[in-house]
């Protein structure tokens, strides 16, 4: 389904195949026998969830441009007609993949472990007593059956929620012969549940809830026949819409639209495999989907579920080893004001301990001394150090300002709950700017000291999560540099008030300057190999589908700049193609960590200009966000950048993998040399 090779402007693989490439990357973790056996369902379990967000949000889109304008072509030379027919196929083999993996690889491999899951077709009289036992007292009560007729019809149905189809046969107490019954799956019910060992007779015995509906569904309708039953899973279009030209009160208008997030447009169907035609029919036309939206699945309709299982399981030699971050050396002995007012601190995350970015804010918010505290947030979780400290900071009577992005995807709830309570503390709480998503990660203090006010910043590549910060990778500064300090000041400025944006010193910043920046340092590496001198670019981000930057990428192969790409998920560009991107390399690293910091380097005669950034090299991140990519200026800090954040993924032979020019992936196992695993390297020595 690739298109043919095309003009320059138009030589882009489709972005949404893309995606489902980097979940086909991810499902071959799953499948390495070196990957211990509860992380390789993670692994399958992260697909799941990847691919719930891609029919939710980018194939909801396809569908819409199906209803509109299904033939218009697009930049990348696909019509939403050929995109949508390509993703359902390609999704459809992926899941089936998916499927095959857990039924033959690792349920087996699971079950060699002492790790069981019982099925309501294979459980003797014991294990059925005691589960009839469990349904009676923990899930009967609070299931509510709905049989279908003109006084019941077909309940609404909440996005990803578990449902079960019962086809049914004879009539009830009122002479009603309906046939068929939805069973709706209460989402306070748990989705695993531990059997007793000795009934189990497995170490680690388990039952889904889907196993207990389908052994005991009988009950809810006494004196009738149950033909079949089967789960369901309806994925719905999430994608919150709010007109910037008509919103008045942004908050307001998201709190509107959550509401109704859990029933938008149908676009994905799972359902058992066993179904009977009938039933499915019935199912496709009452969420409106065709025969190319539904998914037959040999197993649980949602396999997200069982991500919970590593967590009730003590089972270490199954799970990848442990370790504890380190913690900044300078910060151990010293105060954070002391230590940067003499030099900056970079902190690798997850390698580094995220608890030095909380402790910086927790320190800030306690020192007498600091009157002012500035904070983004995009990601923090529902709870959250950093956000308490900022609480308590404003309770000690400094000003605290905090521009809280509410349209972060998922996130909007929390952060809308967050806004409410710093309101209600006290500090200055602004939405950012309708229209471009607040994504810069910054934080910003300023300090009453002897020769005047100070400021010190902290400035990062994720989100100030400590959760992800546990799991993914990023980097983070610690600084007083004036001109950085100024800048980011500068931008809260603007964030905060109305204006002309000013130029910014050092800074580089989306949506004003930072495309143009990285253009302008593309083409000037490109004149430096025209000129003969040496010229390279790496770059490491998450996606990588800007057509401007691409072009400016092509042009510079084409004058002998060597270009490494370390592009973890979507990448439009196709690498080492005659003629046109000879001289470029596309790497994805996928390990135990979701890599996700961006480090740009260009060579600049030797200067070694080194950036890190919050922005991928996407449409969004340039022209609808605000974002930043900040300097490294010490010489050792950005040598430490260079080795760690990118030539450790350009020498690794274990977790990497190339692109091809046709836009497949090969794993990048050279045999007969020692295993080079980035991620294994980089981890503190003396992990668990």
């Amino acid at each position: 389904m690739t298109p043919p090779l095309a003009p320059l402007t138009e030589h882009f693989l489709n972005r949404e195949l893309s995606l489902l490439a980097f979940n086909e990357r991810v499902l071959a973790m799953a499948e390495d026998p070196l990957v211990p056996a509860l992380e390789r369902l993670k692994f399958i379990c992260i697909v799941s969830s990847n691919l719930d967000e891609l029919f939710e949000i980018r194939v909801s889109g396809i569908k819409a441009q199906l209803r509109s304008n299904p033939d218009q072509l697009h930049p990348d030379g696909y019509s939403a007609t050929t995109t949508y027919k390509a993703v359902c196929e390609r999704a459809k083999a992926l899941i089936d993949r998916q499927y095959k993996v857990l039924n033959n690889q690792i349920f087996p491999l699971l079950k060699q472990h002492g790790i069981h899951f019982h099925l309501a077709t294979t459980l003797n009289d014991a294990q059925r007593d005691w589960a009839h036992q469990y349904f009676s007292q923990e899930v009967l009560p609070v299931l509510t059956p709905i049989g279908l007729s003109p006084t019941h019809p077909f309940p609404r149905v909440l996005n990803k929620s578990l449902n079960f189809i019962v086809e049914l046969e004879g009539e009830d107490s009122f002479g009603r012969q309906s046939g068929v019954a939805i069973v709706q799956a209460p989402r306070a019910l748990p989705r695993l549940v531990a059997m007793p060992k000795k009934i189990s007779g497995y170490t680690h015995g388990f039952m889904m809830l889907s196993s207990f509906v389908q052994s005991f569904v009988h009950e809810l309708f006494p004196g009738m026949k149950t033909l079949g039953v089967h789960q369901f899973r309806v994925t719905r279009n999430s994608d919150l819409f709010v007109d910037d030209e008509e919103v008045t009160d942004l908050r307001e208008a998201l709190q509107g639209e959550l509401s109704q997030r859990q029933f938008g447009d149908a676009v994905r169907l799972e359902v058992s495999e066993g179904i009977s035609d009938r039933m499915l029919k019935l199912l496709r036309n009452e969420f409106g989907l065709n025969d190319s939206d539904c998914y037959r699945v040999h197993g649980p309709v949602n396999m997200v579920r069982l991500m919970q299982l590593p967590d009730l399981v003590d089972e270490p030699e199954l799970k990848f080893s442990g370790f504890t971050p380190r913690y900044p050396k300078a910060f151990e002995s010293s105060n954070f004001f002391e230590v940067l007012r003499a030099q900056d601190v970079l902190v690798h995350h997850p390698y580094d301990s995220f608890s030095s970015v909380s402790d910086f804010i927790r320190t800030a918010a306690q020192d007498p001394q600091v009157v002012a505290i500035k904070q983004t947030i995009y990601r923090t979780g529902q709870t959250s150090e950093l956000m308490e400290s900022l609480l308590s900071a404003v309770r000690a009577g400094k000003e605290v300002t905090v521009v809280v992005e509410l349209m972060a995807r998922f996130d909007e709830e929390t952060n809308i709950n967050w806004a409410s309570r710093l309101e209600e503390a006290g500090a200055h709480v602004v939405f950012g700017v309708v229209g471009n998503k607040t994504h810069a990660k910054m934080s910003l203090m300023v300090r009453r000291e002897k020769g005047g006010m100070r400021r010190y910043a902290h400035l990062g590549t994720g989100n100030y999560h400590p959760r992800t910060a546990r799991t993914y990778t990023d980097f983070g500064l610690f600084t007083s540099h004036k001109d950085i300090c100024a800048d980011v000041h500068e931008v809260f400025q603007q964030l905060t008030g109305l204006g002309h944006a000013k130029p910014l010193k050092v800074l580089w910043q989306s949506p004003f300057t930072l495309h143009e920046r990285v253009r302008e340092a593309i083409e000037r590496e490109a004149r430096h190999a025209k000129a003969g001198k040496p010229a390279r670019i790496i770059a490491k981000m998450n996606s990588l589908v800007e057509p401007q930057i691409i072009e400016a990428l092509y042009k510079a192969s084409q004058t002998g700049v060597k270009i490494d790409l370390i592009v973890r998920g979507v990448c439009v560009l196709r690498p080492r193609a005659p003629g046109l991107s000879e001289n470029i390399s596309v790497r994805s690293t996928i390990g135990r960590f979701l890599e996700h910091s961006r480090v740009f380097y260009f060579k600049n005669g030797g200067k070694d200009d080194v950036y890190l950034s919050s922005a991928d090299w996407m449409d969004r991140n340039f022209f609808r966000r605000v974002e930043l990519a900040f300097p490294i200026l010490d010489p050792k800090l950005k040598q430490r950048v260079i080795r760690e954040g990118l030539m450790v993924h350009l020498r690794d032979n274990a977790l990497s993998w190339s692109m091809r020019a046709d836009g497949t992936y090969a794993i990048r196992r050279i045999t007969g040399t020692r295993r080079r695993a980035s991620q294994e390297l980089l981890m503190p020595q003396g992990a668990a």
